[in-house]
């Protein structure tokens, strides 16, 4: 790895966009990877650096470039729950359709977690599929009420993932 490259993956990671336009214009690949397979756009998205998101977003990043856990920018942001970091990154052109290692879309694993802001925004935002059924057989809707704790947050995601069509009838892969 070129110390231009080293140099861009830590200044995203830091959020130091002066840096990371120092590095690109240092000759740093934009698609440059670290030991775990991350571009700099997908470390910025993962420590919620948002205007190192953006900056890297301009410069042409690609926000579906997976790493060795299939995780990209796109899809930590369904983890992270970061609403900022999602609209930073729907000028890039995320695949909506693309899943992590478990098959899900980002809603999935924002359910799951209760970010009640983030399934509201990505489902008002983009076209996802409030329906996928992930590899274990779950939807957004499955995950937000069988590992959900059962309080507010998890039935007012709930409650948004049902207003936005979720079937409630879907059955589980086990039926």
């Amino acid at each position: 790895m070129s110390p231009a490259d080293r140099a861009l993956l830590d200044a995203a990671r830091r959020g130091d966009t002066a840096a990371v336009r120092a590095a690109l214009d240092a000759g740093a690949r934009l698609e440059a990877r670290d030991e775990d397979g991350r571009t700099p756009l997908l470390r910025a998205a993962l420590a919620d650096q948002v205007a190192a998101a953006e900056a890297l977003v301009r410069a042409g990043a690609d926000v579906n470039a997976q790493d060795a856990r299939q995780d990209s920018a796109w899809l930590v942001t369904g983890v992270t729950g970061s609403v900022a970091m999602m609209r930073a990154l729907l000028p890039g052109g995320p695949d909506l359709t693309l899943t992590n290692r478990f098959g899900g879309v980002s809603v999935i694993p924002a359910s799951e977690r209760g970010h009640v802001a983030y399934v509201r925004a990505v489902l008002a935002e983009t076209d996802i599929d409030v329906n996928h059924v992930n590899r274990l057989g779950w939807t957004a809707l499955l995950e937000a009420v069988i590992l959900g704790d059962g309080g507010r947050t998890h039935q007012e995601v709930a409650e948004v993932l049902l207003a936005a069509g979720a079937d409630p009838l879907l059955p589980d892969g086990d039926g």
